[in-house]
């Protein structure tokens, strides 16, 4: 039976002793690898639990941040043997705090020059295309709703447009892969979701010749969003963090907030966006294809 960790369970007693608060910020170490911290509080409608992962906010310091992503890898994810196999730059822990981002604060701004804005601003989407970022001096925002709360990143896939498809060029640490999908059948999302748990939970990517690589220190994915067009005309979203994900049902509302205006249609292509190290947009697409292949996708 599944259990609730202890940090959700320490925040729920004080809510029961002190009352429900509005929003509950969780103020992390400047070392702190959100991937670990994440899943603790995506908790499972089953679990009872009154609080839920609104998102996850990185703030940035504009001056210092290209030093902080040439320092040494995240050490408690790299080990000797993985620099042995790894191909490319080790991630660093800015790296991580960066690609786990749902929204992004680039802080400091004024002491750095317009261009190099542009510059950061093109070295943070090569590393998450997915995050809003938000430009500020001394951190302040003009609004918070929508900027920091109820940012509803974990419940609404609205918006899955990349500024580039993978821009390991820019930053080769860390990049963001796009899988685009046809319209599926029931049985194909139950394809699509074996795919999912053999990358994620098996660390194997299978090709179409029925060989498979082997995952294992070489990639690791750090934000999984898509949206599934079912041939329905349902929409299902898929969230992840590392290995843990689900696909669920979306209202019908959200649906049609972005549908084509002139025919009220749903529109019939999906999206998979993977943030992570070590992606290739092919090989991934390819054998995402043979898995669905095997469903009768033409």
């Amino acid at each position: 039976m599944a259990k609730r960790d202890s940090g959700v369970n320490a925040i729920e007693s004080l809510m029961e002793r002190r009352g429900a608060f509005d929003y509950i910020l969780l103020e992390t170490s400047g070392l702190a690898d959100p991937g670990n911290i994440a899943p603790l509080f995506w908790v499972d409608e089953g679990l009872g639990s009154s609080i839920y992962l609104d998102g996850i906010v990185t703030l940035i310091d504009a001056k210092n941040i290209l030093t902080s992503l040439s320092e040494a890898p995240f050490e408690e994810e790299h080990s000797a043997a993985v620099h042995e196999r790894q191909k490319g730059p080790l991630p660093t822990t800015a790296h991580l705090q960066i690609s786990h981002a749902d929204v992004i604060i680039l802080n400091k701004s004024d002491t750095i020059s317009t261009d190099q804005t542009g510059e950061l601003l093109e070295r943070i989407h090569s590393i998450n295309s997915l995050a809003t970022v938000h430009i500020t001096e001394y951190s302040r925002l003009p609004y918070l709703e929508g900027a920091v709360l109820d940012l509803h990143a974990y419940d609404g896939v609205e918006s899955l447009e990349t500024s580039r498809s993978s821009a390991a060029h820019i930053d080769p640490s860390i990049s963001t892969i796009c899988i685009v999908l046809n319209s599926l059948s029931l049985e194909q999302v139950h394809s699509l979701e074996t795919w999912l748990r053999k990358v994620l939970w098996e660390s194997k990517l299978i090709y179409p010749n029925g060989t498979y690589a082997d995952l294992s220190d070489l990639v690791s994915i750090h934000r999984l969003k898509g949206r599934i067009i079912l041939d329905s005309g349902q929409e299902k979203m898929v969230q992840g963090v590392r290995e843990v994900f689900e696909i669920t049902d979306m209202a019908d509302a959200r649906i049609q907030n972005h549908g084509p205006e002139d025919a009220g249609i749903v529109p019939r292509i999906g999206k998979l966006v993977f943030i992570g190290r070590g992606l290739t947009e092919q090989p991934w697409g390819e054998s995402l294809q043979y898995f669905l292949e095997q469903s009768g996708v033409k």
